[in-house]
C-alpha cells in the first residue's frame, strides 16, 4: 500500500508591497485542497503510525491531531454541501386494540417482571426471595386469559423479553395484541412477531381475500407462515386452497414448513394434497407428508400401511397358549418408500426390524383389535411375544399411540404406576419409548392421578419430565404428593441440590392456596447422621423459598383480577380502553399511534 506523504505550502514568494504594509489576510490565501474523505478514513483506520495522514500539521501539533482537526473540518464541509433529503413516508398509525388495559397493580407488576427477567439465580440459587423471571411465563398466559392489553409504553420491553426467551413469545404476542405487530414491521429485531401468532391479527386486511392474496405472494416468508397457520386456524380448506397455488414453485425448505403449518386441524379433506406430496423431489418433504397421512386412520396410506403390517405380526396358537408371532419384511420396496418407509436403518440398527416398527408405528391401532380375536389394547399388550420381539413391538405401538392420540393404548402400555414390576416392565432395559410423550395422551385429570401415584411408589428420581407434561396448577394428589416425597427427602438426608429442579417446579405449579399448610415445612430440622453437610439449612431455605413465591403467585393473581364494584374504570374486561393514566380517552383520529 502506498504510504502518503504530507502536503506542503509552496514556497512565499517575495512581496512588492512594502515592508510596513499589514499581511495579507487568511481569507486571501491561497488554501490547500481538502484531502479526500477516503484517505482520511484510511488514515484513522490503520492509525498514524503507520500511515501517514494526508494532512498538514501546525508547529507543535501531532498527526493524530492534525488528522482529528481535518476530519472535523471536511465533516463540517460535507453536511454544508448536502442538500435536504425529501421526509420519508410516516408510518401508518398503529391499529386499535379494543381490550381493556391492565389495572395498574398489574401493571406495575408486568414492569417489575421484564426489569427482573435477566436476574434469575437457577435452579440451585440460595436464599429465600422468589424468582421473578420464572414467573413471568405464567403471569402472561394469566393476563391473557383475562382479556387485557399491555400498556403502550411496555410493549417494547415485553417485545424485547419474548425475543429473548422463546417461551414467553406466544402469550407476550397475544398480551401485545396487533400493536406488536405494528411495531415489528419497523424493527427488524422484532421480526420474529410476523413469523405466526395464530390470531386474527396475523390474517391482513381484516381477512381481505385480496390482501391475503397479496401477502402471500409478496410477502416475507415469516409473514407467509404467520399468515398461512392462522388462516388454517380459521378455515382450513381456504389455508389449503392458498398453498396449493404456489406449491410447485417453493423451495423444498419452504415446502417443509408449510406442510407442517397442516398439522393443526388435519383432515381427511387434506388427503389428496397430502397423497400428492409422497411424490415430492425432496426425502423431507415425502417423510413429513406420510407422517401426517398416518395419524389420519382412514386415509388409504393407512390402509396399506395395516396390510403390510398385519402380514408381518399375527397371533399363533399352534403352542397353546397364543403367542404373538412376528415375521419381518424381508425387503423395502418401492411402495413402502413411497409411503414413508425409510429404507436405511440408524446405525447399530438392523434393516428388517426397522422397516417393521415403522411400519408398525404407522398402522391404525384400533385395527389391531381385530386382528388379535377382538381382544382390547390391555389384553393385547398382554399377550406374551416370540423371538424377542416385545421391546421392539411395544416400543413401535407406543409412538403410534402418540401420533393417533389413542388415549385406550396409552392407559395400556402405561400400565399401573404404583406396582415396582409393573412399573419397571413398561420400559424395559433397551426400551426407546417415551413415558412422558405418552402421558400426554392421557386427559389431565387421569395423568396427574398417574404420576402422584408413581411418585407415591418410586420417588422423584424419575418423575421431573413427567411433572413436566401435567396441567398447572396442579390438581390434587399430585401436589400433595410432590411435597411428601420432597419432606421424605429432606428427613431422609438427601443431597439437597439434586432436587432443586423439582423445587424449582413446585414453585411454578403447585396450587398457592397450599402455602399456609406448607409453613411448618420452613424451619430447620436436624440433620441424619450421613446427611449432606449443610442441608437442613438448604432445605429451610427452600421450602421458605416455596412458601413465599406461592403466596407471592395468589397476589399475582388478585392484581389481575378486576374490582367487582368497577371503580377503576377501564381495568376490568369489557370496561372502555383507558390510557396509561387511567383516563378515558377523547374522540381521536382511528388507529391510536404507539409511542
Amino acid at each position: 500500500m502506498t504510504r502518503t506523504t504530507p502536503t506542503t505550502s509552496p514556497a512565499p514568494t517575495t512581496s512588492p508591497l512594502p515592508s510596513t504594509s499589514p499581511a495579507p489576510s487568511a481569507a486571501a490565501t491561497p488554501a490547500a485542497a481538502p484531502a479526500p474523505w477516503s484517505e482520511l478514513v484510511s488514515a484513522a483506520l490503520l492509525g498514524t503510525e503507520r500511515r501517514t495522514p494526508p494532512v498538514a500539521a501546525r508547529p507543535g501539533q501531532g498527526a493524530a491531531a492534525a488528522l482529528l482537526d481535518a476530519a472535523a473540518v471536511s465533516t463540517v464541509r460535507r453536511r454544508a454541501a448536502l442538500r435536504p433529503a425529501l421526509a420519508g413516508e410516516r408510518p401508518a398509525p398503529a391499529p386499535a386494540d379494543p381490550r381493556p388495559l391492565l389495572p395498574p397493580a398489574a401493571r406495575r407488576r408486568l414492569s417489575l417482571l421484564l426489569a427482573d427477567r435477566g436476574a434469575g439465580g437457577g435452579g440451585s440459587r440460595r436464599g429465600t426471595a422468589p424468582d421473578l423471571t420464572e414467573l413471568l411465563p405464567q403471569w402472561l398466559t394469566a393476563a391473557v386469559d383475562h382479556g387485557y392489553r399491555a400498556p403502550e409504553v411496555l410493549l417494547p420491553a415485553l417485545l424485547d423479553a419474548a425475543r429473548a426467551r422463546t417461551d414467553l413469545r406466544p402469550a407476550s404476542l397475544a398480551l401485545a395484541g396487533p400493536r406488536a405487530l405494528w411495531l415489528a414491521r419497523l424493527n427488524d429485531e422484532w421480526k420474529f412477531a410476523l413469523r405466526g401468532t395464530g390470531s386474527r391479527a396475523g390474517l391482513p386486511g381484516d381477512g381481505d381475500p385480496a390482501a391475503i392474496r397479496r401477502t402471500w405472494e409478496e410477502g416475507l416468508f415469516a409473514e407467509r407462515v404467520a399468515l398461512l397457520t392462522a388462516l388454517r386456524r380459521q378455515n382450513p380448506p381456504a389455508g389449503l386452497a392458498l398453498l396449493t397455488t404456489t406449491w410447485s414453485t417453493e423451495r423444498a425448505e419452504d415446502r417443509l414448513m408449510f406442510l407442517d403449518s397442516l398439522r393443526e386441524d388435519l383432515s381427511a379433506a387434506d388427503e389428496p394434497f397430502l397423497e400428492q406430496a409422497l411424490a415430492d423431489r425432496s426425502r423431507n418433504v415425502r417423510a413429513t407428508a406420510a407422517e401426517l397421512l398416518s395419524t389420519l386412520p382412514g386415509s388409504a396410506l393407512a390402509a396399506r400401511m395395516a396390510q403390510r403390517a398385519h402380514t408381518c405380526i399375527g397371533l399363533d396358537r399352534t403352542a397353546g397358549t397364543p403367542v404373538i408371532a412376528v415375521e419381518t419384511p424381508h425387503e423395502c420396496d418401492p411402495g413402502m418408500q413411497r409411503d414413508g418407509v425409510a429404507p436405511k436403518p440408524p446405525s447399530g440398527r438392523g434393516e428388517r426390524s426397522w422397516w417393521l416398527s415403522q411400519l408398525v408405528e404407522a398402522t391404525p391401532l384400533d385395527g389391531w383389535h381385530a386382528r388379535f380375536g377382538g381382544r382390547d389394547a390391555a389384553a393385547i399388550i398382554a399377550l406374551p411375544v416370540g423371538d424377542d420381539w416385545r421391546t421392539e413391538l411395544h416400543d413401535a405401538w407406543c409412538r403410534a399411540a402418540v401420533r393417533q392420540r389413542n388415549a385406550d393404548w396409552a392407559r395400556a402400555l402405561l400400565g399401573a404406576p404404583a406396582v415396582p414390576s409393573q412399573a419397571a416392565e413398561v420400559a424395559p432395559a433397551g426400551s426407546s419409548r417415551d413415558l412422558t410423550k405418552l402421558l400426554t395422551v392421557l386427559p389431565e385429570d387421569e395423568r396427574a392421578r398417574w404420576v402422584a401415584e408413581f411418585i407415591a411408589a418410586h420417588g422423584l428420581s424419575e418423575a421431573f419430565r413427567m411433572l413436566g407434561v401435567c396441567a398447572v396448577p396442579w390438581a390434587e394428589p399430585l401436589g400433595g404428593a410432590v411435597v411428601d416425597a420432597l419432606d421424605i427427602a429432606r428427613d431422609a438426608g438427601s443431597y439437597p441440590w439434586s432436587f432443586s429442579g423439582v423445587m424449582g417446579l413446585a414453585e411454578r405449579c403447585l396450587d398457592p392456596a397450599a402455602a399456609d399448610r406448607l409453613d411448618m415445612l420452613t424451619a430447620v430440622t436436624d440433620e441424619p447422621e450421613g446427611a449432606s453437610p449443610g442441608s437442613g439449612g438448604y432445605w429451610s431455605e427452600a421450602f421458605q423459598r416455596l412458601v413465599g413465591t406461592l403466596r407471592l403467585r395468589a397476589t399475582m393473581r388478585t392484581e389481575l383480577t378486576p374490582p367487582p364494584n368497577g371503580d377503576d374504570a377501564g381495568t376490568g374486561p369489557g370496561a372502555a380502553p383507558t390510557t396509561l393514566d387511567g383516563a378515558t380517552p377523547g374522540p381521536r383520529a382511528p388507529g391510536p399511534r404507539v409511542p
